[in-house]
């Protein structure tokens, strides 16, 4: 099912920044966009809206105060110029805050947590995250697919029971776009699946028949993270 997506800026560049992201993330659907935050409140008042991009600093009404307004708030995400406002807009429990100049990883990575927070996505169907492996194809990969993912410096491999995808990300932005309740980072190169986690011996775990070595400075909440969640003794 896509998210339907509103875009509310006052400049029309970013606002076509905005749009050409959504038209390349499989999974987004554009309702309508807005140069004014006070044009856009009855559209969306009136209209299932999932999504919402939302500059701050615009004449009249300023995005902070649109979400204010809003009785039934659809999940947004800030895309502003500024760094200063970040802490009242998570106050206002907006899904991230993005600053431009907007590099796209950025935008994949807060969509991605929409797919997460949206109820129909995770109810109905299978949850799954799209990743940039090159400059024009997204690829959906489904999270009970993936089995670990390594750290390739600024790029990182995504392991999953079929495949294997290079992503230009790095390992601890890519994990914190990750549920924390399926996976965990185990080392500095490794972040894992828990539930295809197949046997703990000493510092290290199995997946599909290969060890992966747990990080000192990981191994007590590792260990204790995997014992409570495969009860094993």
């Amino acid at each position: 099912m896509n998210l339907k997506c509103v875009v509310v800026d006052d400049e029309p560049l970013a606002i076509n920044v905005i749009k050409s992201y959504i038209d390349e993330t499989p999974g987004l659907e554009l309702l309508n966009s807005f140069n004014n935050a006070v044009k856009s409140i009855e559209f969306i008042r009136s209209n299932d809206v999932d999504l919402l991009f939302l500059d701050i600093n615009m004449p009249l009404l300023d995005g902070l105060n649109l979400l204010k307004s809003l009785t039934k708030k659809p999940l947004a995400i800030i895309t502003t110029a500024h760094h200063e406002y970040a802490v009242e807009s998570y106050e206002l429990e907006v899904l991230d805050y993005l600053v431009k100049p907007i590099p796209f990883y950025r935008f994949v990575m807060a969509v991605n947590k929409g797919y997460e927070n949206n109820d129909t996505s995770i109810h109905t169907e299978r949850a799954f995250i799209f990743v940039n492996i090159n400059k024009k194809k997204m690829q959906k990969i489904f999270l009970d697919e993936i089995l670990t993912i390594e750290s390739l410096k600024d790029y990182i491999k995504i392991n999953t029971i079929s495949n294997k995808y290079i992503v230009h990300q790095t390992l601890g932005s890519f994990t914190d776009s990750l549920p924390s309740d399926k996976f965990i980072r185990i080392h500095r190169s490794y972040t894992i699946s828990i539930d295809k986690v197949e046997a703990i011996e000493g510092n290290s775990v199995e997946i599909s028949g290969i060890r992966y070595t747990i990080g000192r400075s990981y191994l007590s909440d590792t260990k204790s993270i995997l014992l409570d969640n495969k009860n094993i003794s």
